[in-house]
């Protein structure tokens, strides 16, 4: 088990994936893993400064497009000052959100250009891709009652049914887009369900690598 590899995490709000982040990564730990968890937007420390630009404010603060740029500008230095080090270390990466939510937020709930992101990921991404994408589903009516509960002022979560309807519909694309590596996630159970379901899909991954 102890090979690298880079997991990410994908969904809609309030789906569940950052408790089920620190839950895999808790179980990889305790079979001997070294796993580095980290988060988009965010993930360095300039990353995260851009991170707040993104998450708060107006619903209409950026354009898609902004949004895009920004979150390509995060994405290259979490690339370069965290992931990249950490699977280059041996580690186990597991991250809540990755390009998938620039194709999902932008792209398919938005207004963004799905080129613009293709191109952007092809040069900043590149190979770095990752190996597992775990795509949490959930009503979107669900997700955003659990959010609001949280008492977060996230301006994604402002953005409506409409928007998050769209999203969905936009990470089942992705899925069927990308079947190699993403499996979707079935979050509407209990926590123990949905961590049974994400352990299986990652278990069978992590035999396909030592393999």
């Amino acid at each position: 088990m102890k090979r690298a590899l880079f997991i990410t995490f994908e969904g809609g709000e309030g789906t569940g994936k950052s408790t089920q982040t620190a839950m895999l990564a808790g179980r990889l730990r305790q079979l001997g893993n070294k796993v580095v968890e980290t988060r988009e937007p965010g993930g360095s420390p300039d990353a995260d400064t851009i991170r707040q630009l993104l998450v708060s404010g107006e619903t209409g603060r950026w354009s898609s497009t902004g949004e895009i740029l920004l979150n390509y500008a995060a994405r290259e230095s979490h690339l370069r000052h965290t992931i990249k080090p950490a699977l280059a270390s041996g580690a186990i990466v597991i991250c809540d959100r990755f390009s998938d939510s620039t194709r999902a937020y932008q792209g398919c709930a938005g207004d963004g250009e799905s080129d613009l992101i293709e191109q952007l990921d092809r040069k900043i991404v590149a190979d770095a891709q990752p190996d597992l994408t775990l795509v949490f589903d959930l009503d979107p009516r669900i997700g955003l009652e659990r959010a609001g509960a949280r008492g977060g002022d996230d301006r994604f979560e402002r953005k409506g049914l409409e928007f998050h309807t769209r999203l969905r519909d936009g990470y089942m694309a992705i899925a069927e887009k990308f079947p190699g590596r993403c499996r979707i996630v079935d979050a509407s159970g209990t926590i123990d369900e949905i961590a049974a379901s994400v352990w299986r899909i990652v278990a069978a991954r992590l035999e396909d690598t030592v393999a």
